[in-house]
């Protein structure tokens, strides 16, 4: 597992209007091909008088999985950009659709491989990027007495809460990076004067907004 790396937030769709030619941009996270090709199809069945449904994904910890269809446009003009595009911004994970519906006005090679690449670009700025990190889920038991200090003081420090279950005692889920759990075992022994249990749950990923511009 990646200690962290950047994907999309979500899925989406984001219009541009390029000489008079309408550019849908969709964007979704996919963690398999078949995931990615069901996504592209799907597309592809909503707007299937579009002249064209380009894509393009990057699969995999080490983008092992790489495709993209220029879908009728001249070659290399479309697919290729928009795959150029994910890899610049180090996206993983990362489907996109670019559908057209043509305007009139031809665009020439350059103009079709610029307004496939910023389709795909004003896309995922619209859409929105994060990044994934690898941490700890590291499990605090205490007495309620001790949950409004124990509380403030983690909302105020730099862990973040995962859950708290409210059960015979506090449980507190924090998220807490993998070489750091020997420093939250004794900032949370100090902090409860040694009235506390903790133990090491599950790793897991911490998304947050990012910008990979």
């Amino acid at each position: 597992m990646l200690p962290h790396y950047y994907t999309v937030k979500g899925t989406g769709e984001h219009e541009l209007i390029i000489q008079k030619s309408r550019f849908i941009c969709h964007i979704s996270r996919a963690v398999t091909e078949e995931e990615a090709q069901a996504f592209i199809q799907r597309i592809k069945k909503q707007h299937m008088n579009a002249n064209h449904n380009c894509s393009a994904y990057l699969i995999g910890e080490n983008d092992s999985i790489q495709k993209a269809s220029d879908d009728g446009e001249p070659s290399g003009t479309a697919g290729v950009p928009m795959l150029e595009v994910l890899k610049k911004r180090n996206l993983k994970d990362t489907a996109a659709v670019v559908t057209r519906y043509f305007g009139g006005i031809k665009l020439g090679a350059g103009g079709l491989i610029r307004a496939y690449g910023k389709s795909v670009s004003e896309g995922l700025n619209a859409i929105g990027i994060v990044e994934r990190k690898l941490m700890q889920v590291m499990h605090t038991t205490i007495e309620y007495t001790l949950l409004g200090k124990a509380e403030n003081e983690l909302r105020s420090s730099i862990y973040e809460i995962k859950e708290i279950h409210y059960l015979d005692q506090v449980e507190i889920e924090t998220y807490v990076a993998e070489d750091a759990t020997q420093e939250f075992c004794d900032w949370m022994t100090e902090l409860t004067n040694g009235k506390c249990s903790i133990k090491e749950g599950l790793v897991t990923y911490l998304e947050s907004d990012a910008e990979t511009e």
